[in-house]
Formats: structure tokens, C-alpha cells, sequence
């Protein structure tokens, strides 16, 4: 049987929580990883299960791991055999989609099964079938599997990207990595993912203009280099612990934080009326008295991040007033307002894409349900504000993309158990 989550509202949170490393980001420095035949050390790795189930994938394909650390991996690709992937684990997965630019490139052929991921609607591979054949593959789909085969040479191409995909964006720069001559890409995502994969590139040996930027210009290399790479903070957890304290009215410490990557996110916190401060790597946190109702307008990097949208949302149901919640990414990014209006919320979903929270409702604890990752953080995060016991299925979500959540929040008092 499944674990859930048992929790019991009322307790304001207290004490210091620290920040792991970024899921997103590891993900995509763990497929860079395999564009080289040399050693590469991979460091600040979270221990959530969609990373270890990559790191699983490596090995099964024939990459050595050596754990040097309790987060810091030593990668040896080397001997690596894409028909050794393991299709269950890789059609679980979304990061998946990463693993075939390295494939790929380095064998020509490929057999993969569709890849996986959250359940928030629509993320089709279609943008990233259209960027191989542009740079020569043939792409072909039979009985759920798709058959890559790649030309002899790839070579540099001008890509323009159909959006702002941030995977779309990290397998450009991939197979522009090892392609023959000079790659430019526009509408290139810029999340922090995407800077740290570029940063990754660079210490393999790739020359890269423009990261950052929505212009990325890559001079492809014949061989890449091992690197050693520490994986930027998650910045998506560092504002769900603020969240959290927020709502609880609690003091504590958040370390191990990049300020600069929750710019939009933290000015949001300030106008709805949250007490903190933002130092070099940390945010101090203090009991706030009461929040105010916002517009929340989910953009691609720098602005408001859809990954904190659903948290958010938990705290403008205690905002005194009518709070406007646009997020135009994903048609299903909603799940969790159906379960917060269990809870006594007072919400109305206007199309698959906005939504009015009216503020401010108790909310009382309820048995609700994990759809994804950030919705199942949200779910945790309502309950902790919430009057009496909850009860969270589909924690598995959660666990994909957050280190210990449940631990990380039991020391700062939460009551909340896994059963």
C-alpha cells in the first residue's frame, strides 16, 4: 500500500531549514554527463526519487557511479549501451526526454518509449521531435516507441524554438554541444537550469555566448571533456519553506538559497504582505500579521515561476480580499483548488487557466489528494494551516521532486507523520 501523509494543523513553525539541490537541474547535468566519454563529479545532488531513478537509468545503460558523498556522484559513461535503457523507468519520467541528444549523438541509433512526468495537462514532445530532425534525425513513432536515427555528422544549425521550453532549450544545447560549427538558438528559456546546464557545457569545453538570455550561440566541439559541477539550490523549495512559515506565522531560517533566482517571486511575497529578509544565501523569516490579495501572473523565468503557483494559492486563501490566479502554462496546473475547496476554501475557477480565491476562509484538515509534485506541497502546506487532521495520498508525487519534505518540516515542528 501507498504511504500518505498524516497531519495536524495549528503549529507555527520555528527553527532553520536548509535547501537542497535543484531536481530540474540536476536532471539535466546528469544527461550532459553521457555527451562525454570522461569521468565527470556531479555534487549537491537532492536526494528525490526522480533523481535517483535517472541516476538508476545511467547505470542500467552502463554508466559507473561512484557516490564520492552523500550527494556527490562520481560518473563514468564511458562503456554506456542505449539498448540497455530501461523502459519502465524512463517512460516514468519527464527528464528522460533529456537522456537522447547525448544518445543520440554518440550512437546513431535510438529505441525510446514515451517519456512520463507530472499529470498538469499537455507537454507534448512534439517540440522536441521537430528540434532532432532539424538538426538531421529522422524520427519515426510505432507501437509506443519512438526510433531516432541520427545523420553521420550533426551539424550547427540557426534553431528557433516554438516556446519558451526549457527542455526544449537544454537538448539544443546538447546536441549543439558536439554538432560541427556554430548553433544559434532563439527563444531560449532561461531558468536557472538552463544557466547551470550552460555553465556545465563550458567546463566540458564548449564555446557558448548568451547564457541567460534568450540568444544562445554554441561552437560545437568533436570531444567533450569530464567536468566536476555543484547543482545550483532549489529555488522552488526555498520558496515553498517560506510559504510554509508564512502561513503558520513562524520565524525560522532558510539556507542555502539564490536569491537572485526568485526575484518576481519574493516581490510577490512582499506586496501580499509577508515579514522577511533576504541576505546573501538566506531568507530570514518573521511571524507576518496579516496578508493582503494579489494578481498572480505566471511568465517564463524571471517572472512568477508556475512551480510556486499552486503554493501561492494556499496562501491567498488567507489574504483579506479577492486574489486573481492566471497560469496560462499547463490546462491542468488547477488540481489543487479542487482539493482546497474541500478544506473549506473559497475559490472559483473561471477556465482552465485563471481562477479567484476569495480570502480570508479557515480551512479544516480534509483526506486530499497529491496530483503533482508542487500541488502535493501545496496540499501539505494547507493542511499545516489548517484547523484539525488531514490526510495526503499520492505522496509518491511529492517525493519526486522534494528531498525529505516531511523530515525537513518535523524539525521545524510540524506535526506530520508518513504511514
Amino acid at each position: 500500500m501507498a504511504d500518505k501523509f498524516l497531519v495536524k494543523g495549528g503549529v507555527s513553525l520555528s527553527g532553520l531549514v536548509e535547501i537542497s539541490g535543484y531536481k530540474n537541474s540536476a536532471g539535466a547535468i546528469l544527461a550532459a554527463a553521457l555527451l562525454s566519454e570522461k569521468e565527470s563529479l556531479i555534487d549537491n545532488l537532492p536526494l528525490c526519487s526522480d533523481v535517483l531513478d535517472q541516476i538508476e537509468i545511467l547505470k542500467e545503460i552502463g554508466a559507473k557511479i561512484e557516490w564520492l558523498g552523500k550527494r556527490k556522484i562520481k560518473i563514468n559513461p564511458e562503456n554506456i549501451n542505449p539498448e540497455k535503457i530501461p523502459f519502465g523507468l524512463f517512460e516514468k519520467m519527464r527528464v528522460s526526454v533529456l537522456l537522447i541528444p547525448p544518445l543520440l549523438i554518440r550512437f546513431k541509433k535510438l529505441k525510446v518509449p514515451h517519456p512520463g512526468g507530472d499529470k498538469i495537462g499537455l507537454r507534448p514532445i512534439f517540440t522536441h521531435l521537430g528540434l532532432f530532425r532539424n538538426f538531421g534525425a529522422k524520427v519515426k513513432e510505432r507501437g509506443g516507441f519512438y526510433f531516432f536515427e541520427g545523420p553521420k555528422n550533426f551539424e550547427g544549425k540557426k534553431i528557433v524554438l516554438k516556446e519558451f521550453s526549457v527542455t526544449a532549450t537544454e537538448n539544443a544545447m546538447m546536441l549543439a554541444a558536439l554538432a560541427k560549427g556554430k548553433t544559434k538558438i532563439e527563444i531560449a528559456a532561461t531558468e536557472p537550469q538552463v544557466q547551470d546546464l550552460g555553465k556545465f557545457l563550458e567546463k566540458m569545453g564548449v564555446k557558448i555566448k548568451g547564457i541567460g538570455t534568450h540568444t544562445i550561440e554554441i561552437e560545437g566541439k568533436k570531444k567533450l571533456e569530464g567536468a566536476e559541477f555543484t547543482i545550483c539550490p532549489d529555488w522552488t523549495e526555498a520558496g515553498t519553506f517560506l510559504i510554509a512559515f508564512a502561513l503558520t506565522k513562524g520565524q525560522g531560517k532558510i539556507k542555502n538559497v539564490e536569491p537572485d533566482h526568485l526575484t518576481m517571486f519574493l516581490e510577490k511575497m512582499r506586496e501580499i504582505g509577508v515579514n522577511f529578509r533576504v541576505l546573501k544565501n538566506e531568507i530570514l523569516v518573521f511571524p507576518s500579521k496579516k496578508f493582503k490579495p494579489t494578481k498572480i501572473q505566471v511568465l517564463p523565468y524571471p517572472g512568477f515561476p508556475t512551480d510556486l503557483q499552486p503554493q501561492i494559492s494556499v496562501l491567498l486563501t488567507q489574504a483579506e480580499g479577492k486574489s486573481l490566479v492566471h497560469d496560462p502554462l499547463y490546462e491542468n496546473r488547477f488540481q489543487h483548488l479542487q482539493e482546497l475547496r474541500k478544506m473549506g476554501a473559497d475559490i472559483e475557477i473561471t477556465d482552465p487557466h485563471r481562477a479567484l480565491i476569495f480570502g480570508k476562509r479557515k480551512l479544516s484538515g480534509n483526506k486530499l489528494n497529491a496530483s503533482d509534485i508542487r500541488a502535493g506541497a501545496a496540499l501539505v502546506l494547507a493542511a499545516l494551516a489548517a484547523k484539525g487532521k488531514s490526510e495526503i495520498l499520492g505522496i509518491e508525487q511529492i517525493d519526486r521532486g522534494y528531498e525529505n519534505f516531511d523530515q525537513k518540516l518535523k524539525k521545524l515542528g510540524a506535526r506530520i507523520e508518513r504511514v
